[in-house]
């Protein structure tokens, strides 16, 4: 037997602690290396019979080979005779340590434990964030290299593609960042993490932590659709015909709506009140335009198609800067979306010779039309104001009182 002491079982407690890798997993390792040691050392390919043994209480370690108690001994490596054992039994575990084994086993050990406990370690970061998959954690930024941004989110660095990224933004180092876990890589090293700063589960999110009436179920994000760094539009819908669900994601003078448009460093975020109907849905997602009337022209599951019209001072506004909003409506309501103004339709009707009714009952009132985070903004700016002046008015009115009294 090798005496090893007790250093080894503080240091497998250490590496428990700090790496998260059990302590029966190290002495295991520990004992498959030595057996390894061993077959290198007697030059033996084969050895199933041969085990190492770790007493625990006495901090010892030793290599044995069990063999069979028989009459007739055939093979002396796995069998022994009747009278060269001890005591009768099936099987007897007989210690093969060779001599001065020590120095010889932590040579060749070393690589097999080390390898031992980094593929432990890869299993445990494996594991733990292909559970992490599809939810959101907490980071800091470590660097930039090739225009990849490396993460730090625990245990490993995760990767920020470019295409992840918000465009403009610029990550420092140092910086914590709240990013989206995409997918976990194996690989022969540690597993890759590939995370998101763009994804719409981060609004979500946002929205979850600042919206109570959304954590309690109340009111039901029911689709987002995101353009990082540039616009979001998110459909929500109360479960309570006594809650208003745009006015709960708003807040009081917008106060929820500018908390989590400021983490997103002011990025454009319009509420859209979801509905069942398609027609009135697809008029609550082209906000902010004002929509003369919607035509579904097919409601395949595979192609869903709709012609909406507005006035010809609302056709730039509805189609947005680049596509932009027209774009962002179709992906939340999942309807292909064509849009032309009323003038494009007259036109079209006289060449076809054809006569084009508008629907006036899906025309969006004003009280009805999609929040927008800009347009809370300056509603709180001109409120203050308003404020502001009445307050001089009266000061002014004290002001000629006082003046008449005297």
């Amino acid at each position: 037997m090798i005496k090893i002491g007790t250093a080894l079982f503080e240091a497998c407690e250490e590496l428990e602690r700090e790496r998260g890798i059990s302590k029966d997993v190290l002495i295991a390792s520990l004992c498959d290396a030595l057996v390894a040691a061993y077959k290198k050392h007697m030059h033996i390919k084969d050895a199933a019979n041969i085990e190492a043994i770790l007493d625990e209480q006495t901090g010892e370690i030793g290599v044995f080979s069990t063999k069979t108690v028989v009459e007739t001994v055939e093979d002396p490596d796995t069998q022994i005779s009747l009278e060269d054992a001890k005591e009768i039994d099936d099987e007897v575990k007989i210690e093969v340590t060779p001599e001065q084994f020590g120095r010889i086993a932590a040579q060749s050990a070393k690589q097999v434990i080390t390898q031992r406990i980094r593929d432990a370690e890869r299993n445990n970061i494996l594991n733990e964030f292909l559970e992490k998959k599809g939810t959101l954690t907490t980071g800091i930024i470590q660097r930039v290299e090739n225009r990849n941004v490396i993460v730090n989110i625990g245990k490993t660095d995760a990767i920020m593609p470019q295409r992840e990224q918000i465009p403009r933004e610029y990550y420092k180092p140092g910086n914590r960042i709240r990013v989206f876990v995409l997918n976990v890589k194996e690989t022969n090293r540690l597993p890759q993490v590939i995370v998101s700063h763009a994804h719409p589960e981060i609004v979500k999110e946002l929205f979850e932590l600042e919206v109570p009436e959304i954590e309690d179920g109340i009111v039901e994000i029911k689709s987002i659709a995101r353009e990082a760094g540039y616009r979001t539009k998110i459909a929500v819908w109360s479960n309570d015909p006594e809650v208003d669900s745009v006015g709960a994601c708003i807040g009081p003078r917008g106060s929820r709506i500018q908390t989590i448009v400021g983490e997103l460093k002011n990025e454009k975020i319009d509420i859209v009140r979801w509905s069942p109907d398609p027609v009135e849905y697809i008029v609550n997602a082209i906000s902010p335009a004002r929509v003369v009337s919607v035509d579904i022209m097919t409601d395949d599951e595979e192609t869903k198609d709709a012609l909406v019209v507005v006035p010809d001072d609302q056709l730039s506004l509805a189609i947005g800067r680049e596509g932009q909003n027209v774009r962002l409506a179709h992906r939340l309501t999942g309807w292909k979306i064509d849009i032309k103004s009323i003038s494009q339709m007259e036109s079209e009707e006289a060449n076809n010779n054809t006569n084009y009714e508008y629907n006036d009952d899906v025309v969006v009132e004003d009280e009805e039309r999609p929040v927008d985070s800009e347009e809370i903004q300056e509603e709180i700016e001109e409120e203050m104001n308003q404020q502001e002046l009445d307050e001089e008015d009266i000061q002014q009115e004290d002001i000629e009182e006082t003046s008449e009294e005297e």
